[in-house]
């Protein structure tokens, strides 16, 4: 068993992973910059250990550092969270080379998902459906522009080591190809350090869908249900709810046995999420699978009463699922909805600064997980997400109806953040109808805030 953990993270991820080691006896040290010494986690966690400046490449991505504080704290294993270093092949590696337990897949099995093209290909062999694409990596743009011409436009170009949409560019005419290709390729290099190439046709107006798995050492794999995760801008996430409305039930057990089938095929152990999109005809394709904990979980637990952290830990410690597929009943509405530190009026701006106070809803159904608090910073360095407010109800309708009010109590001031954009979603007609996809904010971000405009003018706010 083990006796402490480092949490290579920060925010609120860090305080999910300090309350989840609380509750199963398990000490947590927590590694953070010297910008994030004064924050809530760095209060609640058992020790803390500064690791280096500010900006991440100092402090959180400092793979030296984060393994020393945890010899030097007498840690047995590491938990990267989400983001950082999760995803980092090496820094597995290198937990592993120095006694330390990797909370996650191994380090094969993170640079073989890792890997998009590679991944994609062992899916193909494996029989889960995959876009139509590349056969294999694109070496230049003459090429490029000849597989585009053939699978026909628009399409991707896609780093193969890429993620959160870096090293991503979209083309509908050969001269957009080449240019795309050279663009995602430089991006790619100065972000991933590996400028190799894919193509994919692009699915247009897709529902975006990914199903959670378990998987322990034993060759166990398990399914936990899908999350909707179409309501995005720019590849972000911003909305999430299950289960997926546009999911018959044939057409669900079809993606969770794929997804069951693309974990064996990559022999996963951890928690994992398996990614698909959704076609308008229902034809459904893997396109990625991430191999950590997913900032959405919480979705997951609400449906299933599954602490999937907890999960993560007992997997790390060699321990067998609890349960088996037969065993998870998913029941209920849940949406999760993402409160960021941004301007929505200005292009989403981040809106880093003091929060001045700051208020929390509750009752039944309701769950917040955050790290800010009355007097607490938004730091210009990370990412701006200020809260996850989840709801959890009986049906869509109801738990819609439990979002609005939730997001009618919370209140944060001194920084500017999306919530009433947020709440404006929750009445607008195509949201209640299900009728969105992955171009939702896209089409609608006007129009959302004219209404917000007139809203505010009718209120006296304005």
């Amino acid at each position: 068993m083990f006796r402490k953990i480092l949490i290579a993270n920060r925010g609120e991820i860090a305080m999910r992973l300090i309350r989840c080691m609380k509750e199963m006896g398990i000490d947590s040290v927590l590694a953070c910059s010297s910008e994030d010494e004064d924050s809530l986690p760095a209060m609640m966690a058992a020790e803390t250990v500064c690791i280096g400046p500010a900006p991440a490449a100092g402090s959180y991505l400092n793979q030296a550092a984060l393994i020393e504080a945890a010899k030097a704290t007498h840690c047995d294993a590491v938990h990267p969270g989400y983001g950082f270093l999760s995803e980092n092949a090496e820094f597995a590696r290198k937990c592993e080379e120095n006694g330390l337990v990797f909370i996650g897949p191994d380090a094969d099995t993170i640079k073989l998902c890792g890997d998009k093209e590679h991944a994609r290909e062992l899916m193909k062999k494996s029989g889960v459906p995959t876009v139509p694409g590349s056969d294999g990596l694109v070496p230049d743009e003459e090429e490029a522009a000849e597989i585009a011409d053939r699978i026909g436009y628009p399409v991707l170009i896609k780093a193969s080591a890429g993620g959160g949409g870096r090293g991503m560019r979209r083309a509908v005419s050969v001269e957009e190809v080449r240019q795309a290709f050279r663009d995602a390729r430089a991006e790619a290099i100065s972000a991933f350090g590996d400028g190799s190439m894919y193509i994919e046709k692009e699915i247009q107006h897709p529902h975006h869908i990914e199903f959670q798995i378990l998987g322990d050492r034993f060759g166990n794999i398990v399914q936990l249900g899908e999350r909707d995760c179409s309501i995005q801008r720019r590849r972000q996430k911003m909305i999430e709810e299950a289960p997926a409305q546009i999911l018959s039930p044939r057409l669900r057990m079809k993606m969770a046995k794929a997804a069951v089938e693309a974990a064996k095929a990559a022999h996963y152990v951890s928690a994992g999420t398996v990614e698909f999109v959704v076609d308008q005809t229902g034809k459904f394709y893997f396109i990625e699978m991430n191999t950590r904990i997913q900032v959405e979980h919480c979705v997951t637990e609400m449906e299933t009463g599954i602490d999937l952290v907890r999960e993560q830990v007992r997997i790390a410690q060699g321990m067998k699922l609890p349960f088996r597929q037969s065993d998870i009943h998913p029941s209920g509405h849940t949406i999760e909805v993402r409160i960021n530190a941004e301007d929505p009026e200005h292009g989403f701006a981040p809106s880093p600064g003091k929060i001045r106070f700051v208020h929390f809803p509750g009752g039944g159904g309701v769950r917040i997980e955050s790290a800010v608090y009355t007097g607490s910073r938004i730091s210009p360095y990370y990412d701006s997400m200020i809260a996850k407010l989840i709801v959890h109800a009986s049906g869509r309708q109801e738990a819609i109806h439990r979002m609005r009010a939730a997001l009618e109590e919370l209140t944060v001031e001194g920084v500017k953040t999306n919530i009433d954009y947020l709440y404006l979603i929750m009445f607008h007609k195509d949201y209640l109808l299900c009728r969105f996809d992955t171009s939702f904010i896209e089409e609608n971000t006007d129009r959302i805030l004219k209404w917000d405009q007139t809203s505010r003018k009718r209120a006296g706010l304005q």
